[in-house]
């Protein structure tokens, strides 16, 4: 197989898509040897290693900025571990939740709507047996939320953006949004990350994450294959 994804990005969508479409069916430690990449020493070192192996093979270029994987396609790029029976298997990482965001911040001109108004899913074969690097990539999906889905997506980011504005970060619970939800995202409880209280003072609170829950990702997928 060519090298992938160590030159220029790709400058279409169809010409991404094709690049998922070449690795598809390989082993994670396949795509690994094609694009030069070693493969993780330790259970630790693994966290995020498939996205960043993703993003190498197929040419993203947002690294850790704020915006689209492939930015000048403005196309997000999000791997989803599947079980045996094509199902995702957890919910999926969008953005940090900003706690100090300006009220007049709006769904439109939110990080969460530029992560999730197109992105290109690659499957991942998840087993409880299976190393990491075993592991198969599947078919790529390039998905656009439909007119429903984003208006579940606005009212569920609205509905926790009002919280926040309020200070009231008790109340950021997982079990809000259809599907959208809030989780924390924080290896322990002494990584916190500066908010405001309901009186508007400064004040640190645990950092916390948007995260696509496994309803929506799996219409997406259910979708590809109908």
């Amino acid at each position: 197989m060519q090298r992938l994804g160590l030159s220029a990005p790709p400058q279409t969508e169809s010409e991404l898509l094709d690049r998922a479409r070449q690795i598809c069916g390989l082993t994670l430690s396949e795509l690994a040897v094609t694009v030069n990449v070693p493969l993780p020493k330790t259970g630790r070192n693994a966290k995020g290693w498939a996205g960043e192996l993703l993003e190498i093979a197929l040419g993203a270029t947002a690294g850790s900025r704020p915006v689209a994987d492939f930015e000048q396609l403005a196309i997000e790029l999000k791997s989803i571990p599947i079980g045996p029976t094509g199902r995702p298997k957890e919910s999926t990482f969008v953005s940090t939740l900003n706690l100090r965001a300006p009220p007049s911040e709006r769904w439109e001109n939110s990080t969460v709507w530029r992560k999730l108004r197109r992105v290109l899913w690659v499957p991942i074969e998840a087993s409880n047996i299976a190393r990491l690097e075993e592991r198969r990539i599947g078919a790529p999906v390039l998905w656009s939320p439909s007119t429903s889905q984003a208006s579940i997506l606005q009212e569920d980011w609205e509905e926790i953006m009002d919280i926040v504005g309020s200070g009231d970060y008790g109340s950021l619970d997982a079990r809000l949004g259809t599907y959208l939800q809030i989780r924390p995202k924080a290896m322990n409880a002494s990584e916190l990350t500066h908010g405001r209280d309901e009186d508007g003072l400064a004040m640190r609170s645990l950092p916390r994450g948007f995260y696509l829950r496994t309803s929506l990702t799996s219409e997406v997928l259910a979708g590809a294959n109908a």
